[in-house]
């Protein structure tokens, strides 16, 4: 049955330094700052949003740059990998440009048909970049050094590291609409016929692995997509319904969530599309200021003085 599930809406890192965070994603990759705001539960620590022109759903990684937290480890129950989408033709830019910037790069891996080139961010969350097999139609942000032949289109997929896939796979199927579609050794791949972009989910299954820490470098949670609230909220009963605990619905200004853990351990949002990032600053605008919360509205004088400056 479909649940309107639309593929990724986002996925939320952990960083350690604001600004060295700032500029490896706004300078070295390209994307578009398009909202620094404050994390709702801690508001002395920004909330980084990071995206194509509009912060389109697929393309929205986002950040608590928390300073001094040290460096995490991936492991088991986590999203362990990010990969984005990129032109065809645009492996050897990218290339040239990691290394141009030090940027720390693996070998290449082929998965199911397509060339995986993994790098790390300054924290060390893992990251690569692919050309998918189908066309990826999407605009990305374009930058003075960085083209639309060349610029990223948003994700391609995320890799959950589990020790064991059916009660994961159950969710991502029964719940969530995707479809297996293919394996690869301990590696299995999902993907939701519902959207034709940022629609696919790995899970890498390892008995073995340790559970991760969850500090800089690391996935704090990833973000399935639905088009609005009435589709969210009958999600919300379909995945109590299995005997899932998962939240109420939580207003974060630019969209509404629902959180749940699945039975791997990876933390789940639902966001919906609406209302957007351009709902508090026109489109021309996104990202150049700090947007708060209303309920820290007060408090903006203190908080600016606790967040570190952006040059």
């Amino acid at each position: 049955m479909n649940n309107n599930v639309l593929g990724l809406h986002h996925i939320t890192a952990i960083a350690n330094l604001a600004q060295r965070n700032y500029d490896f994603y706004t300078n070295v990759l390209g994307l578009r700052m398009v909202k620094k705001t404050v994390n709702f539960d801690d508001p002395g620590t920004y909330h980084f949003y990071y995206g194509d022109e509009k912060g389109n759903a697929g393309t929205i990684l986002t950040f608590f740059p928390w300073e001094g937290i040290g460096k995490g480890k991936n492991g088991a129950g986590m999203a362990t990998e990010i990969a984005y989408s990129i032109p065809d033709g645009a492996v050897e830019f990218w290339q040239e440009r990691f290394g141009k910037n030090n940027v720390l790069t693996g070998d290449a891996v082929e998965r199911f048909g397509e060339v995986y080139y993994p790098f790390l961010d300054p924290d060390g969350l893992s990251l690569s970049i692919v050309v998918p097999k189908e066309n990826d139609k999407r605009v990305g942000w374009t930058t003075a050094e960085i083209d639309q032949n060349n610029a990223t289109k948003g994700f391609h997929n995320s890799t959950l590291t589990l020790r064991e896939l059916e009660p994961t796979a159950k969710v991502l199927t029964d719940l969530l609409d995707y479809d297996q579609i293919a394996q690869e050794g301990n590696r299995f791949r999902f993907k939701s016929k519902n959207i034709d972009s940022a629609n696919i989910i790995d899970i890498l299954v390892d008995q073995n692995a340790a559970r991760g820490i969850n500090t800089a470098g690391t996935n704090h949670h990833i973000a399935f997509r639905v088009k609005n609230d009435e589709d969210q909220l009958a999600l919300r009963e379909k995945i109590m319904s299995a005997g899932l605990q998962i939240t109420p619905q939580i207003d974060r200004d630019y969209f509404h969530s629902l959180y749940f853990r699945e039975p791997g351990g990876v933390l789940f949002e639902i966001a919906t599309e609406n209302p957007g990032f351009d709902v508090d600053e026109p489109l021309a605008e996104l990202g150049n200021s700090l947007k708060l919360p209303k309920q820290y509205e007060a408090q903006r004088t203190a908080i600016e003085k606790v967040l570190p400056i952006l040059k």
